[in-house]
C-alpha cells in the first residue's frame, strides 16, 4: 500500500500525520507503525498520527508511539491541529477533536496553536528509594495523558543528554515501570514563572527535544508546589519554548490548562509499506 504522508514538528517533537478521514489508512498494523517511525529504515519520527473520521466533532486524533503504543501526545495535538488547518479539514481557527483521554478544543494562532488540555487532579508525591544508583528519593507525579514523574535539579547542566538517558532507562525500567513505562522529566527553576526541562519518554525509550505533555504536568506541579492558583509558565525544551496557561480551584484539580506553542510543517511524500 502505498500511503501519502506529511511531517510536521512542534518545538522539534516530530510527527508523521495522515489524512484518513476516509478510513483508507485503517488497516495500518503496529509493525508497520513501527517501520514508518524508524529513523533508519522508514521515514523517522516520535509518533504517527491519523487522523480520523469523528460523528460529532473535526477529527479523531489516533497517535501512536515509535514502539506502536498508544496514549496521548501534547506537541503532536498542536501538530494534528495545523494539519487538519493546512488540508481545510475545519472552517475556522477553532477545532474541537477527540483523542484517548477524550475532547479538546483548539485554536490556530498564527504559527501557534493553542491547545486545551484535560483537566487534572494535583501532583501525587511518589519515593524512588528502591531504584538503586539514582540520586532522587522524592519526585512528583503527574498525568496529563501520558504518566509523567517530574525530578527537580541544582543546575542546567543535569539536563544533559547523557545524564537524562541514563537516569530515565533505570527509572522507566525499573520494577515499577517496566510494565506499563513512564515519562521522566529532570527540571532547573529559573524562576517562579520559567522552567527548563528535558524529558526521557516511553515508547520512543530515548530523550525528545520536547514533550507537551510532560511541559504540562511539570509546569502544573510547579504550580502546585509554589501554592499558584493561576497563571502563565514558560518551559523551555531543548527545542524550543511552550507556555502552559492554568486555573486551579486551589483543593483538587487544574481546569482550563492550555498547552501553546509553535506547529511546523517540514515536508510531504509518499511511502511504500
Amino acid at each position: 500500500m502505498q500511503i501519502k504522508f506529511s511531517k510536521y514538528q512542534g518545538t522539534g517533537n516530530d510527527f508523521i500525520l495522515l489524512n484518513n478521514i476516509d478510513g483508507k489508512y485503517n488497516d495500518i498494523a503496529e509493525d508497520e507503525v513501527k517501520f514508518l517511525c524508524d529513523r533508519k529504515f522508514g521515514i523517522g519520527s516520535d509518533g504517527l498520527i491519523l487522523l480520523n473520521k469523528s460523528a460529532t466533532h473535526d477529527f479523531y486524533m489516533d497517535f501512536s508511539n515509535p514502539d506502536g503504543s498508544n496514549s496521548f501526545c501534547g506537541n503532536g495535538a498542536r501538530c494534528a491541529v495545523k494539519f487538519a488547518g493546512d488540508n481545510g479539514l475545519f472552517s475556522s481557527h477553532n477545532v474541537s477533536f477527540e483523542a484517548i483521554d477524550g475532547l479538546h478544543l483548539a485554536e490556530l494562532c498564527g504559527n501557534d496553536v493553542k491547545l486545551e488540555m484535560s483537566a487534572v487532579g494535583l501532583p501525587k508525591y511518589i519515593s524512588l528509594e528502591a531504584i538503586d544508583s539514582i540520586p532522587f528519593t522524592d519526585v512528583f507525579f503527574m498525568d496529563t495523558g501520558s504518566p509523567h514523574l517530574m525530578l527537580a535539579v541544582d543546575s542546567l547542566k543535569e539536563l544533559e543528554s547523557e545524564n537524562l538517558i541514563n537516569i530515565g532507562r533505570q527509572i522507566r525500567y525499573s520494577k515499577a515501570y517496566e510494565s506499563n513505562g513512564i515519562n521522566v522529566n529532570m527540571v532547573f527553576e529559573h524562576a517562579s514563572d520559567e522552567l527548563s526541562i528535558a524529558t526521557y519518554e516511553r515508547g520512543v525509550e530515548n530523550e525528545t527535544l520536547s514533550c507537551g505533555t510532560g511541559a504540562t504536568a511539570c509546569a502544573l506541579i510547579h504550580a502546585a508546589k509554589e501554592m499558584h492558583h493561576n497563571g502563565l509558565i514558560k518551559v523551555r525544551t531543548k527545542g524550543g519554548l511552550l507556555q502552559i496557561s492554568y486555573e486551579s480551584n486551589g483543593k483538587s484539580k487544574f481546569t482550563q490548562v492550555h498547552l501553546i506553542g509553535p506547529a511546523k510543517f517540514i515536508y510531504e511524500g509518499t511511502v511504500e509499506i
